[in-house]
């Protein structure tokens, strides 16, 4: 698509569209999903539609004269970190990644020093602390107040906005970014309305894979009335606050929520499928416990083969073809978060066949694709009074990203 191939008119209703919603993120930060409003939801996917829809038309997206988007990131990625990195440079911002290895944090630097001393000129912030239960989100929550302190006390010229990029409760951009491929997907928001989508747990051969991927997605299409499945063995259990936003969306979208543990019960006549391991929420808890204690290694290593012994005790759930024919008309959409164990690819066995997986693989990379905006969109919506007006004089400019 070139810029001359946009449909302006087209873009302007959406732009519309967002300007009717209330600016409610504005000097705001973006941790749970589950914590914001609707209107704040639909403002973060219209802004990433529009901006995704300028970028492939060619058109330049850049707001920001200076200023840094700075990451940390405490767990591995490789799509978040990337998506975070190009949603900056999207909007003309500089990046910057902290490596807490290489930094005084490995001295002994504490948390509302290190927020402060990096935030001087940073305009956006984004975190991914996803390893242990109750301890991502408190991070967040620390680096927050210090943020807050230090902009108070005028320490800071501005307070960036924190984003974040994945925790022990939620993935925001990881959701939001599945949410725009379902509505790219079947057509609009509406449209999603009454689908059946198997959030399901699958085997996997690794170890201590956190929940929040599949607490963010129940808590998250529960609110636009989708009819979601969650299916796991028993002892993969997720957590209580996202689960008991997914009961209340439901019952107020109209949409509706149910747990079973049976994978063949959540793929029967699905409309999407979400075959994704997590561990078990005892080892997750007890993982947490053990950090606190001297010399644990040994202990981490016995609750890792207990673990691979307990994930090894449902090898049967697999997204695979038979599976896959209990769905609607046997053509659901496959999602996965990425990277998937693939079954005779990437591992033994896994959490998808890999007739199955190849099958959807572009799709899942389309589904992928949409992250960077969502961030791009986060950071508009937190940093820009009105983020409408905003894209407007960007589609109004009609600055090409190459000249």
């Amino acid at each position: 698509m070139t810029s001359a191939e946009i449909s302006t008119a087209a873009l302007r209703r959406r732009i519309a569209d967002l300007a009717q919603l209330p600016a409610t993120l504005h000097n705001r930060d973006f941790l749970l999903t589950w914590k914001n409003t609707d209107e704040a939801v639909r403002s973060v996917l219209i802004a990433a539609e529009v901006i995704e829809q300028l970028y492939r038309g060619g058109l330049s997206t850049r707001l920001f004269q200076s200023g840094l988007g700075l990451s940390i990131f405490r767990d591995k990625s490789t799509r978040t970190r990337y998506a975070f990195r190009a949603a900056c440079n999207l909007l003309g911002l500089m990046t910057e990644e902290l490596d807490e290895k290489t930094s005084q944090v490995a001295h002994g630097e504490t948390v509302r020093e290190t927020a402060t001393m990096i935030s001087f000129a940073t305009e956006v912030l984004g975190v991914r602390d996803d390893m242990y239960l109750g301890m991502g989100h408190n991070y967040m929550l620390e680096v927050r107040a210090a943020l807050d302190e230090s902009f108070a006390e005028g320490v800071l010229a501005q307070r960036p906005a924190l984003i974040n990029l994945q925790c022990d409760l939620d993935h925001p951009t990881q959701s939001l970014a599945d949410l725009r491929h379902l509505i790219s997907h079947f057509g609009s928001l509406e449209a999603l309305r009454g689908k059946r989508i198997a959030m399901t747990w699958a085997y996997s051969p690794s170890y201590g894979k956190p929940l929040s991927v599949a607490q963010g997605i129940v808590s998250l299409m529960t609110r636009f009335g989708m009819d979601v499945v969650l299916a796991h063995p028993p002892g993969y259990e997720l957590l209580d606050e996202p689960l008991q936003a997914a009961r209340s969306h439901a019952e107020a979208s109209g949409g509706s929520f149910e747990v079973t543990h049976s994978m063949d019960e959540a793929f029967e006549n699905a409309d999407i499928v979400y075959p994704k391991s997590w561990a078990p929420l005892a080892v997750m808890k007890r993982r947490t416990e053990l950090l606190s204690q001297p010399e644990s290694d040994a202990a981490l290593g016995e609750l890792e083969r207990s673990c691979l012994a307990q994930n090894a005790e449902h090898k049967a759930w697999e997204c695979n073809e038979d599976r896959m024919r209990r769905t609607k008309d046997g053509k659901a959409l496959y999602m996965h978060c990425l990277p998937a164990d693939i079954s005779g690819v990437s591992c033994e066995a896994g959490e998808v066949s890999a007739p199955v997986f190849d099958r959807y693989r572009l799709d899942t990379y389309r589904e992928a694709s949409h992250k960077p905006f969502v961030i791009a969109a986060m950071a508009l919506c937190t940093r820009f009074a009105d983020p409408a007006a905003t894209l407007g004089r960007c589609l109004d400019r009609n600055q090409k990203r190459r000249t």
